[in-house]
């Protein structure tokens, strides 16, 4: 008789995720001919451009094909460097960039190098899934900071203040965000930053939907906001979003030096270098001005998407929604259904045939993720079905 398998207990609190079921629900509907319309999608549907491709295929081709530095080439975190000091008004030197197998990895190494079991680490909620699940992996206690609808789904400095203890670590700021697409100004960081520095707690910024920003908003990484607080941020972004290389994988973080000293070392026993191809692939995205236009062509396209599908959700009377600043998701209240996020998902995929991403995981179960990620045809035909189903529920 084999022995049981016992796993180890870092592992054993990671939750699973609730979405399995529906993405596998939806596969086999579709696997049996049935319609599905996905609006699920945390990729966008625009093609890797041409130029990035070139450069990989020239990287195979020249024999780029070896082991690099295990916190990426040279070139790559120059070119990193002197994106962040175009864009973010911020200067790290290249030793202070580690690039890893993308911005999840990157995150995943700031949790395991910062901290310890005992550690907490204030995460505004709604939340990106992953971000409590890879707290409780380095054996640390996310603490949930809730935000609502009538707040656009941001925590103030004053809320945050109050849930930090003598345990308190870090805090995550996503922004924008995903799954709210809410954007941070300038004026909320800078309150935000005077309370880390404060109580001398670490910032995690996330700013991988950086460049995904509508209505002339602007984005604002709150390491620039002074030297204190840039002594606090680790900051982390990557090519996935801005680049449409999500399959690329090749993410980079930066941060005080100490820290990003240790992630070097975590990551040259973890995983060694990120991809060598990807690598070359990163750096003509970055130096390459046209791509520029690319990201705007594609920012553009997901505005008009976006309008259009919050002004369908808004004429709606069961299900609202605020415009979302950034990204491309819009996150539905759908409590005035008197469902929770799970049924609602299960009844739009078995009854409308729409694929959606319930907020339970995300950290509200009034709440529904769409992604506005996929064709203007398919949002169409998606939020058709979705407000015929919504019609049949009362307010």
């Amino acid at each position: 008789m084999a022995s049981e398998t016992i796993l180890s207990s870092r592992v054993a609190r990671v939750t699973d995720s609730v979405t399995l079921s529906i993405a596998s629900k939806a596969k086999e509907m579709k696997a049996k001919g049935l319609d599905i319309v996905d609006l699920s999608a945390g990729e966008p549907d625009f093609d890797t451009p041409h130029d990035i491709k070139e450069a990989a295929i020239q990287a195979i081709q020249k024999g780029f094909t070896k082991y690099t530095p295990s916190s990426g080439t040279q070139e790559l975190r120059v070119a990193i460097a002197d994106k962040f000091k175009k864009d973010n008004s911020l200067d790290y030197p290249s030793a202070q960039i580690i690039v890893s197998s993308g911005a999840k990895h990157s995150l995943y190494n700031i949790f395991q190098v910062l901290c310890e079991e005992g550690d907490e680490v204030i995460i505004p909620s709604p939340y990106w899934l992953s971000y409590p699940e890879m707290v409780k992996m380095a054996q640390a206690t996310p603490v949930f900071v809730g935000s609502s609808l009538k707040d656009r789904y941001k925590i103030s400095a004053r809320t945050l203040e109050s849930r930090i203890t003598k345990k308190t670590k870090a805090v995550i700021i996503n922004s924008p965000s995903n799954p709210t697409g809410s954007v941070y100004s300038a004026d909320e960081l800078k309150e935000i930053a005077a309370v880390a520095v404060r109580h001398k707690i670490y910032v995690i910024s996330d700013e991988i939907y950086e460049k995904l920003i509508y209505d002339g908003k602007k984005h604002v990484s709150i390491a620039s906001l002074g030297k204190d607080i840039y002594d606090l941020t680790i900051v982390v972004n990557g090519m996935s979003k801005a680049y449409s290389m999500t399959g690329w994988r090749v993410g980079y973080a930066a941060g005080p030096a100490p820290i990003m000293k240790g992630i070097a070392s975590l990551q040259s026993h973890a995983t060694s270098n990120p991809c060598s191809i990807s690598q070359a692939a990163a750096l003509a995205a970055l130096i390459h001005q046209e791509n520029q236009q690319f990201i705007e062509k594609m920012r553009q396209e997901f505005q008009t998407r976006r309008d259009y599908l919050c002004s369908r959700i808004l004429a709606m009377k069961t299900i609202s929604c605020v415009k979302p600043d950034g990204a491309f998701y819009v996150f539905c209240d759908v409590s005035r259904t008197g469902l929770d996020s799970l049924t609602v998902t299960n009844a739009l995929l078995e009854e409308a045939l729409v694929a959606v991403i319930p907020g339970k995981p995300f950290g509200d179960d009034g709440c529904i993720r769409l992604s506005f990620a996929t064709s203007m045809e398919t949002i169409k035909k998606g939020i058709d079905r979705i407000e015929a189903w919504a019609a049949k529920r009362k307010a």
